[in-house]
């Protein structure tokens, strides 16, 4: 299992519109486990509304958990997401 801890850094955290982003990476590996923790709680990504109801504020910090082929990777990749500053609407 590969783990790694990062802060949220969305001004707005993790609400609905990034919530659908980091779904629709968790999706690319049906393979995978994915969990994260958090001072507020624990979920499995494997649902959006469990991602949602932990309500992630910018600078909470979450631990994203990956078991699975390629966990290390894949771990960074869905860790970046809860670093990422999304932008909606999207700057052009």
């Amino acid at each position: 299992m590969a783990e790694k801890t990062v802060k949220v850094k969305n001004e707005a955290g993790i609400h609905c519109r990034p919530s659908s982003r980091i779904m629709q990476k968790v999706m690319e590996y049906p393979d995978c486990t994915f969990l994260i923790e958090t001072t507020r709680g624990s979920a499995d990504l494997s649902s959006i509304l469990s991602l949602m109801s932990l309500g992630l504020q910018k600078g909470d910090k979450v631990t994203v958990k990956v078991e699975g082929p390629d966990n290390n990777r894949i771990c960074e990749e869905i860790a970046s997401l809860f670093e990422y500053e999304f932008d909606f609407p999207p700057r052009i």
